[in-house]
């Protein structure tokens, strides 16, 4: 007990007053000799400066009362004043500032602790705006033979690539290095294949919308060729080359089996 009434009194001060600190009593005392004496101003910072530095008898004795005991006094004195004491002894603590809206693009975040308004403004990011030439009428209609003419040079280019790869494949040595080599020059061969095949149907189709303007001149009905008709007109090129070759009986059997193959797997089950 005898404790716990010291610790009040010395919270309390020697003025009887339990909210006034040395602290202010200093500064109020102070205050009162600088208005007659400029020189006193001086020392008056300088003290405080110093006595700021250094804890007060009242703040070491609140550092080492336990928990319960600072709730008896908390209870004795009044909660309210005991936390303006408190805050008085501990000065002002900076607080964490959050900022709101670093960048102005950037939407304003709203408080949580009230509720957000209805007709409230939005800052909606620019959208990025993308071109796909495929797709954009500022790059033209897509015309094969202008395209064609346009990036012949690509086929010369093409040869000598091919060349190229073909005297490696005759001196390399490593297995795995011929086999890359071997994909490659394989690969270029299909890709030569696939464009002279859509080279010859681009022909057929220009020879025969030719032939159509030449008869629609002479009063003829036009006949415009169908998917199907394109594709019986494919083959039968693709027949005429191969028998050409010599390679058409073979190319034949070899279809036969694939086709009976299929229509046996068709068959149910007996």
């Amino acid at each position: 007990m005898e404790g716990r009434s010291k610790s009040r009194y010395a919270f309390q001060g020697s003025s009887g007053n339990g909210f006034n600190s040395p602290k202010q009593k200093r500064r109020s005392n102070a205050t009162r000799r600088s208005a007659s004496d400029p020189a006193v101003s001086v020392q008056r910072f300088e003290h405080e400066e110093a006595s700021e530095s250094e804890e007060t008898p009242a703040e070491k004795e609140l550092s080492t009362m336990s928990f319960e005991e600072l709730i008896q006094l908390q209870n004795t004195v009044g909660k309210k004043q005991f936390q303006r004491k408190v805050k008085e002894l501990g000065g002002d603590r900076p607080g964490k500032t959050k900022e709101m809206q670093s960048d102005k693009q950037e939407p304003l975040e709203m408080s949580s602790k009230r509720p957000v308004p209805y007709l409230r403004k939005v800052t909606h990011a620019k959208k990025e705006l993308r071109r796909d030439p495929r797709f954009d009428d500022l790059s033209g209609d897509y015309k094969p033979e202008v395209f064609e003419k346009t990036y012949s040079f690509l086929d010369d280019i093409k040869k000598c690539e091919k060349e190229i790869v073909q005297k490696k494949l005759r001196k390399v040595r490593n297995t795995e290095v011929k086999e890359k080599l071997e994909q490659l020059l394989l690969r270029m061969d299909q890709q030569e294949r696939a464009n002279q095949k859509q080279q010859k149907l681009r022909e057929r189709e220009l020879e025969f919308k030719r032939q159509q303007r030449e008869k629609a001149q002479q009063g003829k009905k036009p006949f415009y060729l169908k998917k199907g008709d394109l594709h019986k007109l494919e083959l039968a090129d693709k027949y005429q080359e191969l028998k050409k070759q010599g390679k058409l009986e073979n190319f034949l059997s070899k279809k036969r089996k694939r086709n009976s193959k299929k229509d046996h797997k068709r068959l149910p089950n007996l």
